[in-house]
């Protein structure tokens, strides 16, 4: 009988968008971002196998490279939802947004990145003090370790802040000097921490192909990484205009979507070429592309509602995968939860000292630090990353998605707790 190669992949497809969207849906009623239930949906479908040991439909997706045709393919889906998300990214921002960012919002930043990158190497250092067994096959007999823990360290440094601005609009703070400052640092540390992965990516690719490590080498791929992402953001912003202007003369209808989408994959493959991960390129996409430049086309929606429908079929594959390779089982080991349990701290600590360095008395610390803890999709795809080139083995990966999930978790209601203690505070101390 013929059978259709593409015939499982639909229906693997299929499972992961229902299961997306019922997690999301389930967790939007739960106050949290959909994000976590579609991850907790790939959870449940990768470790279903625990309930009942013939059920292996899912295995094949949680090898870090799958090898069987149709698993292939949803993993290069999900790559590509990667892209996509990191394109939507930097269209929440501009270029104009990065440069009017405060002191404050810039100083909460850089903070949010060195003190998690400062905990997190620490606490690799302390609990792995050799190759993890799932990764001695893989690494060069003269990798160094130091290379994980900066891998750790830098994925601590991410911030998903679009939980946190939700709380602050839900509660009808986002003009508050708090949520000013997380959101203007938000901008910032999607920057840093983008050059920061691609110069970690860089340092373990180099580490691959058998180069000592040294700090000098770090700083070079971090040039090339910082000089690769400030030259796409200027070029674009010079360039973008003017071919969009030139293609306003076309009238077929979708100019508008695929002009957005080649600007997104050519800056893509050129990070690519350039040795950076291809994500830091679709973002530079997003950050270049601003609405104004597309009202000239035909389409009458703006570049969000354009590039949306295409990124709901695309990116949940990324999430529910990145959930089906959590391997529970693992956390059996005392030694891996432990160090589940201490990079989580590390991930909350670390963020709680933006608060300590803003100056005045009339800043709630406590609310900013709290609102930079939440990892979300940047944390996700730093332990996707580490995965895919070999450097975290299953243990490591399930340990850093735990992270992100608890991190996000606790967010929500630990910051409501704190608006609502500063405001009683300050009420205390306006009556007096």
């Amino acid at each position: 009988m013929h059978s259709d190669p593409l015939a499982p992949i639909l229906v693997i497809w299929v499972i992961i968008l229902v299961s997306a969207k019922l997690g999301g849906e389930l967790f939007e009623r739960l106050g949290q971002p959909s994000v976590l239930g579609e991850l907790m949906a790939g959870v449940i479908l990768g470790n279903i196998i625990l309930l009942n040991p013939d059920w292996t439909f899912f295995e094949p997706l949680r090898i870090e490279a799958p090898t069987e045709g149709w698993a292939n393919f949803i993993d290069l889906l999900a790559r590509l939802g990667v892209i996509l998300l990191l394109f939507e990214v930097g269209l929440e921002s501009t270029v104009a947004e990065m440069r009017e960012v405060g002191k404050s919002s810039l100083l909460v930043a850089a903070t949010g990145v060195i003190a998690p990158f400062v905990l997190g190497f620490g606490i690799s250092m302390a609990f792995i003090r050799e190759i993890p067994a799932g990764l001695v096959d893989r690494l060069p007999a003269d990798f160094n370790l130091i290379n994980i823990h900066i891998f750790i360290g830098a994925a601590l440094c991410a911030t998903s802040v679009g939980i946190t601005a939700r709380v602050f609009k839900d509660l009808g703070k986002l003009q508050t000097k708090e949520a000013k400052i997380i959101l203007g640092a938000a901008v910032i540390d999607d920057v840093l921490g983008l050059i920061i992965l691609a110069a970690v990516v860089g340092m373990v690719g180099a580490a691959m192909t058998g180069q000592e490590f040294s700090f000098t080498s770090i700083a070079k791929i971090t040039f090339i990484a910082l000089g690769s992402l400030t030259a796409s953001i200027v070029l674009g912003t010079l360039l973008a205009p003017r071919i969009i202007r030139f293609l306003w003369k076309l009238h077929t209808q979708g100019v508008a979507v695929i002009t957005a989408l080649i600007f997104c994959f050519m800056l893509s493959w050129l990070a690519d070429e350039a040795g950076l991960a291809a994500i830091v390129g679709s973002f530079a996409a997003g950050l270049i592309l601003e609405e104004v430049y597309f009202k000239g086309f035909k389409d009458e929606v703006t570049l969000h509602q354009l590039i949306r429908p295409i990124s709901t079929i695309f990116v949940p594959i990324f999430f529910v995968l990145m959930g089906i390779r959590v391997r529970i089982e693992n956390f059996a080991n005392i030694e891996i939860l432990g160090l589940t349990l201490s990079v989580t701290l590390a991930a909350i600590i670390g963020k709680q000292v933006c608060g300590l360095v803003i100056g005045g008395q009339e800043i709630d610390r406590l609310s900013i630090g709290v609102g930079m803890i939440p990892r979300g999709e940047v944390g996700l795809i730093f332990a996707g990353i580490g995965q895919g080139i070999g450097i975290f083995d299953a243990s490591l990966f399930s340990a850093m998605v735990i992270m992100v999930i608890i991190t996000t978790l606790i967010t929500p209601p630990v910051l409501k707790l704190t608006l609502s203690r500063w405001e009683k505070k300050t009420s205390c101390a306006q009556d007096k």
